[in-house]
């Protein structure tokens, strides 16, 4: 595909709803998180988990949806990935996303059913304020060297497309 057609279609596609992805990924992160702690014989009632009578509501924020457009965002707005790497790409760290959102609901869930809310709270502000954004940028480093992209998202396009389109005679 041409790069100007391919490159307008990559910028179209980034425009995806994070409403959608929360919509897609809520049912999986819930029923994996269940299948998980299933030794405390969680029921499911809507977007909750209820563990001996305490619910546990997944929102936005629980499910980790930014943390997936990101990667979306970087992987879509990085010049020469080809089609298939692009969306092996996509699933690959979508799917380290998951596990380890799973595992942070498991040790959050276990640490109120053992410890109690004040260690659910603090344990739970450091990954929403320092492990989950240090682990999107391992998890992309990770994909960048696991598919040896040599591109840097967004300047390697405007790069290219400046030089190609704005000072050509």
């Amino acid at each position: 595909m041409k790069y100007e057609y391919s490159f307008i279609l990559r910028i179209l596609f980034c425009f995806i709803p994070v409403k959608l992805l929360t919509f897609i990924l809520t049912p999986i992160t819930l029923y994996l998180s269940y299948l998980t702690l299933i030794f405390y014989n969680p029921i499911v009632s809507g977007n909750s988990l209820i563990i001996r009578g305490i619910p546990f509501q997944f929102i936005e924020a629980c499910i980790a949806s930014y943390a997936y457009y990101l990667i979306i965002l970087l992987t879509l707005l990085t010049k020469d990935v080809r089609f298939f790497d692009r969306i092996k790409i996509l699933l690959l760290g979508s799917l380290l996303i998951l596990i380890m959102n799973v595992f942070r609901i498991f040790i959050l869930i276990y640490l109120v059913m053992n410890f109690g809310f004040y260690w659910f709270d603090l344990i739970h502000m450091i990954f929403w304020k320092f492990v989950s954004g240090i682990y999107v940028a391992l998890v992309w480093i990770l994909l960048v060297k696991y598919f040896k992209i040599n591109s840097i998202p967004i300047y390697s396009d405007l790069k290219y497309l400046f030089k190609n389109s704005l000072f050509k005679r």
